[in-house]
């Protein structure tokens, strides 16, 4: 099954938790919780703990962010094939690698594809346009739409950059997801409305993770957290999408900042 499907509900919440963050057992609770607050996919960073994955009882599809070392070293022999074999043997469904460019992809996008994975590219705003093209050919899943330029982490606002990045993919078919700097529900809604098909969030829930460590909350106090936040993300994400007030590309026109 396509990651794509998790789009065809409407506007889609993609939370990310890093696998194994504080500890084995506490990650699998906060990761189911994100699935209980109602994500569509989860992204989880590094999950080389095949059996945390296999462990995990969660509705949401799980794409596997982390780096292509790891790939591309996995098992007695190298290349990408053994880490893809293994990760679809534990219901793994994708891929972000965002130290692979889109141009030494082959040999990845050939083991997804044998083995029925998807993989999804970056596209930030200094993509150039031939490698946006090499991309809109390989790309499967969704497109992660980087929202700004620097580092990860949520944001008072919501850069200009995310309505033109969204401009450049008009006539795409492939559902476009945008992250970077989102941390609450009016800024998932909005997101929404400027034409994503998905909203990505990883630092806002990292955050409530690292509180709990400094705070030596309760597991099930953490869990809730993250589910309440999760829902109040997907809800914005469910507002923008049922925005009436759209342009001739599926757009409303709302003021974004820089």
């Amino acid at each position: 099954m396509s990651l794509a499907s998790a789009f065809e509900g409407g506007p889609a919440f993609v939370p990310y938790l890093v696998a194994g963050d504080p500890d084995y057992s506490a990650s699998l609770s906060y990761v189911e919780a994100l699935d209980d607050g109602g994500a569509d996919a989860i992204e989880l960073g590094l999950p080389f703990y095949f059996e945390f994955v296999e462990e995990l009882d969660v509705d949401a599809s799980l794409v596997c962010m982390t780096y292509y070392n790891l790939v591309s070293r996995y098992g007695e022999s190298t290349g990408p094939r053994p880490f893809v074999e293994r990760a679809a043997e534990v219901g793994i469904e994708g891929f972000v690698v965002p130290d692979l460019p889109v141009e030494e992809a082959g040999p990845l996008r050939d083991a997804c594809d044998e083995f029925g994975l998807d993989l999804a590219f970056i596209v930030a705003p200094t993509t150039t346009d031939d490698r946006l093209q090499l991309i809109r050919e390989r790309v499967s899943g969704y497109v992660y739409v980087q929202a700004r330029l620097g580092t990860t982490g949520a944001r008072e606002d919501i850069s200009a950059q995310t309505g033109h990045s969204l401009e450049r993919l008009d006539g795409w078919e492939i559902p476009k997801a945008v992250g970077f700097g989102i941390g609450s529900g009016d800024q998932a809604e909005r997101v929404v409305q400027a034409g994503a098909d998905g909203v990505i969030v990883g630092s806002a829930l990292v955050e409530i993770v690292g509180e709990g460590i400094e705070t030596d909350a309760p597991t099930t106090e953490v869990s809730s957290r993250l589910a309440g936040k999760v829902r109040e993300l997907k809800a914005g994400a469910l507002a923008g999408g049922s925005s009436t007030n759209r342009n001739e590309h599926g757009r409303t026109d709302p003021t974004l900042e820089r």
